[in-house]
């Protein structure tokens, strides 16, 4: 079960994101977005969509700092570990991950109970955000809840160094394995959302617009001036 559980099913997650968004490009490139429900209702969402996208930027860049660089480097340029843990991750990662959190809680209370927007709303549209909410509340409970309650947990020598062994494609269960539980579900919730993600609206995640500000200009004329000086 471990094997499969930190071998085997991080890569089908991945292989379904690969296939999927292959298909969606090819097959499905009309529905490649978001599908914005503004005209619907626009004060929430707003609100809800500003929180949510400033606060996973920061969650993003706090987890590339603890699961991409290595610990040694850390250690290297002098940074303590009660620095990094009740500063940085604590404090910077806790404060993202509760705006995150307030914004995914408000899109999510938005969807359901706004009945023009819930009428216009597919199965994948909440599946999405049921399924954030699931694996930011999880985030949220190990950073604020476990690490403040039962105690500073060390993950950048165990999650960080298997999550970089899979993308060396020699990956080792065995560092899951004193994982504390509520982490190990976060890291399966969050392989599951990027497996069904190319499904899904937040398909476009995997958009990056870099050509977009060399873009040629759009040329619009008045119907009524056209001619006149």
């Amino acid at each position: 079960m471990e094997e499969y559980l930190w071998i085997v099913y991080p890569y089908i997650s991945l292989f379904m994101l690969v296939v999927g968004l292959f298909f969606r490009y090819h097959y499905g490139q009309l529905g490649w977005g978001s599908r914005s429900s503004e005209l619907l209702e626009k004060k929430w969402l707003k609100i809800g969509s500003l929180m949510f996208h400033i606060g996973i930027l920061a969650v993003f860049g706090g987890h590339f700092l603890g699961l991409i660089v290595p610990l040694s480097f850390y250690h290297w340029i002098g940074i303590p570990d009660e620095f990094y843990h009740h500063v940085l991750a604590e404090g910077l990662g806790g404060l993202a991950g509760v705006v995150t959190w307030i914004g995914i809680v408000i899109l999510l209370i938005r969807r359901i109970g706004i009945k023009r927007v819930r009428r216009n709303s597919s199965t994948p549209d909440l599946v999405a955000l049921l399924m954030l909410f699931i694996v930011v509340t999880l985030g949220d409970l190990m950073t604020i809840g476990y690490n403040n309650l039962v105690g500073t947990y060390e993950y950048r020598t165990t999650v960080g160094p298997w999550f970089r062994s899979l993308f060396t494609l020699n990956p080792d269960a065995y560092l899951m394995r004193d994982v504390p539980m509520i982490l190990k579900i976060h890291v399966i919730s969050t392989f599951t959302l990027i497996g069904i993600s190319p499904f899904t609206r937040l398909i476009h995640f995997w958009s990056a617009p870099v050509r977009y500000p060399f873009r040629r200009p759009l040329q619009y004329r008045s119907r009524t001036q056209y001619g006149r000086r």
